[in-house]
């Protein structure tokens, strides 16, 4: 029986199905609406760096044929095949999306699905209508992502731009194409929209499929990965013509060329002569190929060079000067540019991350939020908000009397907000290293301290930690269990260890571990840190015992 997914839940391909042929159907219509559906191939990036892998009604296919569009069919408005061990290593991410073709939005969509199936038996499906969206033209559907290993997520996120839009979103370009004219008078005198084709042949059917049968006779059943068939009452008439779509077609990007220096007329050719101050010889110049004019004599010592002046080669810009125009902060002199040249280089490296998932991290310190996507609210620690796109709602989140006294004995009060809306949530505190830990049924034990925010689905409570001789005689800390993404915070960059019958660590450094890990506590108690010469300076250690596949989670600062 299909698995019913709603937006935001994800669930790892292997524990859907055991096989790597799969059938992707999508199914979404309207009054009056026509829609492009494709398959965008992503990077680690979740960019489009190789436009071989945009799947769409003009490129059908990949190179090594791992994504396949097929048409529709088995009552589905699109389908495609997907070969996850054929997928190249470069590739994380298959986005299959939907756009409106003309006019319209799609909260004028009736119902719709994306739907999984293997070996001819449908496995999942995730169900969306229009009226979860509103002025969007474009949806992004549902993901298979790489993490680990192939996963699939129901994302249902709306776009505001059609296909145009999606294609600058995964850093790909748009070009128009004119219509030719020996298509426009065949068009007009048949009564044809202006953009279909003459009557073509009926192209031949794929190697994997049916053979071909003529139209009298009974549907070909479909192949072994394929949707189960559907009755024949219910399948559309063949069209007599393929449609040629008239959305703009993908180019690649485009290099410019390098810019002359500020103020300044390029340079034309000259004949080599001495090298430069700073170049060595026998080398080519540097950036853009040219012959620089004279450097500058320096500055004497101390003294900063004049405004506009470039340092000699090889020396950073004092404090406060300004690199060379085009030139990048922290560029090399002679080195091609990451991107473009000048402001847009500079800001390149600090753009917001790719959308497609509900926790995006920008930065190390910096973590986002979707809260169009899952349908539920987040709970975050106060003020930790730096900064949100959209209509949010914030809210004070009160744990109740019993939870106050609870938390303010064990030292594990959360003081929260509740973040609801549509909208983006950017969150951050003190500069804290943040960590986007996925739950999926299990649980987690994290220190309040440590946490900065998490999926209000979650259950958390205070689990206490027995221990003798220590002062108060426990440890606590809070424990998280269910589906959704916890928020863990540390001080610099953990460390990650898996739990073996020697594995101790320090109480106070300790950052969280798995819930099924059995803690021991391992005590050398004194009044004070260094309370005596020779004393270590430890005070309360945990030992940690478990089943192969629990850890902890250390950072390197003790609180």
């Amino acid at each position: 029986m299909a698995r019913e997914f709603q937006r935001g839940h994800k669930a790892k391909i292997s524990d859907l199905t055991a096989g790597t042929d799969l059938y992707v159907g999508v199914s979404i219509a309207g009054p009056g609406l026509t829609f492009d559906i494709s398959c965008f191939g992503l990077d680690a990036n979740e960019q489009l760096s190789d436009d071989r892998y945009f799947v769409f009604y003009n490129q059908p296919k990949s190179p090594e044929e791992s994504i396949q569009q097929l048409g529709a069919q088995a009552g589905d408005s699109e389908s495609f095949r997907v070969t996850l061990d054929r997928i190249p290593a470069g590739i994380h991410r298959l986005s299959f999306t939907a756009s409106v073709d003309g006019d319209g939005q799609m909260s004028q969509i009736g119902p719709g699905y994306i739907r999984i199936v293997a070996g001819g038996e449908e496995v999942v499906r995730y169900s969306f209508t229009g009226s979860e969206f509103s002025t969007e033209r474009a949806l992004m559907i549902g993901d298979f992502y790489l993490k680990d290993v192939w996963r699939f997520a129901a994302v249902g996120q709306g776009f505001d731009g059609g296909l145009a839009a999606l294609l600058k979103n995964f850093g790909g370009e748009v070009a128009e194409e004119e219509a030719a004219p020996e298509q426009q008078v065949p068009a007009q005198a048949t009564g044809a929209p202006g953009f279909a084709p003459p009557p073509q042949a009926a192209a031949a059917a794929p190697s994997f499929g049916a053979p071909a049968q003529a139209p009298a006779q009974a549907p070909a059943p479909a192949a072994a990965f394929a949707a189960p068939p559907q009755p024949a009452a219910h399948q559309p008439a063949a069209p007599q013509q393929q449609p040629v779509h008239s959305a703009p077609t993908m180019v690649g990007p485009l290099t410019t060329p390098p810019a002359a220096p500020y103020g300044q007329p390029p340079h034309p050719p000259q004949q080599p002569g001495p090298p430069s101050y700073g170049q060595v010889p026998g080398r080519q110049p540097g950036y853009g190929g040219q012959v620089p004019p004279p450097a500058p004599a320096p500055a004497p010592y101390g003294q900063q060079p004049a405004y506009g002046q470039q340092p000699p080669y090889g020396q950073q810009p004092s404090y406060g000067q300004q690199p060379p125009y085009g030139q990048a902060p922290g560029q090399v002199p002679g080195q091609q540019p990451a991107a473009g040249a000048g402001l847009a280089a500079a800001l390149q490296p600090y753009k917001e991350a790719p959308t497609g998932a509900r926790w995006t991290p920008q930065n190390q310190q910096l973590m986002r939020v979707d809260l169009s996507m899952g349908g539920q609210a987040v709970l975050a620690r106060q003020g930790s908000m730096v900064l949100y796109q959209g209509k949010v709602d914030f809210s004070y989140k009160g744990a109740g009397f019993a939870g106050r006294i609870v938390g303010n004995a064990t030292g594990q009060e959360m003081q929260l907000m509740r973040c609801t809306g549509r909208g983006q949530v950017f969150l951050a505190e003190t500069g804290a290293h943040l960590h986007a830990i996925e739950l999926q049924g299990d649980g987690i034990c994290v220190s309040a301290e440590n946490v900065l925010a998490f999926d209000e689905s979650l259950q958390h409570e205070v689990r206490r930690i027995e221990g003798h001789g220590i002062p108060g005689g426990a440890l606590f800390t809070m424990q998280f269990q269910g589906s959704g993404t916890v928020i863990v915070k540390t001080h610099g960059v953990p460390v990650v260890l898996p739990v073996t019958p020697t594995t101790f660590a320090d109480s106070n450094a300790i950052v969280a571990w798995s819930s099924a890990s059995q803690v021991i506590i391992s005590s050398q108690v004194r009044l004070r840190r260094n309370a005596y010469p020779g004393h270590s300076g430890e005070t309360v250690n945990l030992q940690f015992r478990g089943a192969p596949g629990n850890f902890i989670v250390v950072q390197p600062y003790e609180v």
